[in-house]
Parts: structure tokens; sequence; C-alpha cells
């Protein structure tokens, strides 16, 4: 946990840390695990305040417990809370009672929740689950999605290629950022488990991002953040296009241009700005007018005439 805080202090805060407090603690160990969990969210390390907990799910003995622990310790600091093996809507909605009984008396409303999709029922209830406005983000948990079904799906679809092109393990990855697009949530895609291989991860990313409308990936170990960061992020040569076709419609008021012969509108400038604010998020270089583009406005100050 300690390395990848530093990590992220290195990089900046191109990515979030998720500290695991459902495989993370050892048994017996559970409340002192969580605790440790809520001194660093809540402690000075925690830069960018983009370090967020993942608990236990809503049927362990441990839920509440994480819960109200790191609640009461970090509620204000913390980034999200993650809940893994929901199965529907209604452990969601269960989760969500929980954490905001616990979170808006620390100061809290409204603490982000990013859940774990790796069961049939959690699934079956996708687009509902991503509709909830407390939702973030889902992520997709393929190792325990390919468990439940009980050998119907060999275990070389936990991995690649075979986790691309097996079609249940492909139509979850599909169906899962199908709803978040639709509800403006974040779509996470699994880890890569063959952490020892950088191309591996690479061509997992680049996969993830490029057929399956994924745009941000788990890591399972602190030595893949950088090929995933650099992988999700833009190519210098679609920003260089994003930039170019986004100033021609400045100039003109956000009129119709052509750009190498092509027309663009209003309809593609929504897909070029969204090139931008990626490269922006992963911190690309940017030219200085498309830096102003992300500056806050000016407050007016009032003046006194005497």
């Amino acid at each position: 946990m300690r390395k990848s805080i530093a990590l992220q202090q290195e990089l900046g805060p191109l990515f979030d840390i998720t500290l695991d407090c459902e495989d993370g603690a050892s048994a017996g160990n559970e409340a002192a695990h969580a605790r440790l969990v809520a001194d660093l969210a809540a402690g000075d390390d925690n830069h960018f305040g983009r370090i967020g907990a993942r608990v236990h799910d809503v049927g362990s003995p441990f839920f509440a417990q994480d819960v109200a622990s790191i609640c009461s310790i970090a509620a204000p600091r913390l980034a999200y809370l993650m809940l893994p093996k929901a199965d529907g809507l209604q452990d969601v909605l269960t989760a969500l009672t929980t954490i905001n009984h616990y979170s808006q008396p620390a100061g809290r409303t409204a603490l982000p929740l990013h859940v774990l999709i790796e069961t049939h029922g959690a699934l079956a209830d996708v687009r509902q689950i991503a509709a909830l406005p407390q939702v973030q983000s889902l992520s997709f948990g393929v190792m325990d999605f390919v468990s439940a079904h009980n050998g119907a799906i060999p275990g070389s679809a936990m991995r690649s290629p075979g986790q691309f092109n097996h079609p249940l393990v492909a139509r979850a990855k599909l169906e899962i950022a199908a709803a978040c697009h639709a509800h403006g949530k974040v779509p996470s895609h699994n880890v890569t488990t063959d952490f020892k291989n950088p191309a591996t991860v690479i061509d997992d990313a680049r996969r993830a991002a490029t057929e399956f409308g994924y745009t941000r990936m788990w890591s399972i170990h602190p030595d893949q953040i950088r090929s995933i960061v650099s992988t999700l992020s833009p190519a210098s040569q679609e920003i260089d296009e994003a930039t170019q076709i986004l100033q021609k419609a400045s100039s003109v008021q956000w009129g119709p241009i052509q750009h190498h012969g092509v027309l663009h509108d209003r309809a593609s400038y929504r897909y070029y700005w969204c090139i931008l604010q990626r490269a922006h998020a992963a911190g690309a270089p940017l030219t200085e007018a498309v830096k102003q583009w992300f500056q806050p406005p000016s407050s007016p100050t009032s003046t006194t005439q005497h």
C-alpha cells in the first residue's frame, strides 16, 4: 500500500489507489487492517485525495465494521468506497444505506461508490446499478465472474487472449461498458494477472480501450501502473488533431469547419473535446491555448472609486 502511495506522489494524480480490506486483511486481523486503511486515507500522504478503499461484501460480518471504521476516520479525505460481490441492485442499495449512515455524520455527503460487477445478478442489474447517482464507476471482476459459471467457462477466459474472445466474458465486458457510458459513469477493466510481462499489460489495456470502451483499468502490481496510464492516454497524434480541430471551431464560434477535407460540426467536436479532457487528466503535453480551456474562470474583482 505504501509503495503505491509513494508512486502516486511521484507521478501525480494520474491514477487512484484502492486500499483493500476484503483480500488485504489476514484472518482475524480485519478490524486492525480497516483502521490502517482509514489512517492511510486520512493521512498527510494522501496528497491528492485520490485514495479509496475496498470493503467486504454486504453479506460479510465485516462489512459494516469496515464502513464504520473507515468513514469515522477518513470520510472527508476518502475518494470512494468499493463494493465487491454484489448480487444485484438490492445489495448496492443496502450498501449505500450503510455507507451514508456512517459517512454523513463524519461530514461527507454522497460518498462515491465503485461497484465490482462479478456475479450473475449484478450483471443482470448492471444498467440499474449504473443509474444510481452515488455510483461513480463499475469494474469487471473477471476471475469471480468466470468462477461463478462452475466450470462452464474454461479457466483460460480469466486471462488473455481468452478473456477477450470467450463470448460470455466478452458479453459481460460490453454490457458493463455500455451501462457506464449510458449513465456517465467510468468503466474500469479487470486486472492483468501476468504482472511480470509488460507487453501483456499493454496489449490488454489497448484492447480494453479500443475494442470494449473501457477508460480505466485495474493494476494488480505497482509495476503495471505506468504502462496502463500510458496506454489509456490519447496518443500525441490524436491530441494534435483534436487541438487543431477545436481551435479552428473556436475561431468560428463553433460553427461547422472543414479539416483536411473532412467536415466537422458540434457532433464531432464533443468527441475531440473528450480526447483533450483525457489528455489533460493524464498530464499529457498541451498547447498553451488548450491549457487555458482547463483553467477555472477568474473571479471578478470589485473596485472602489474614491
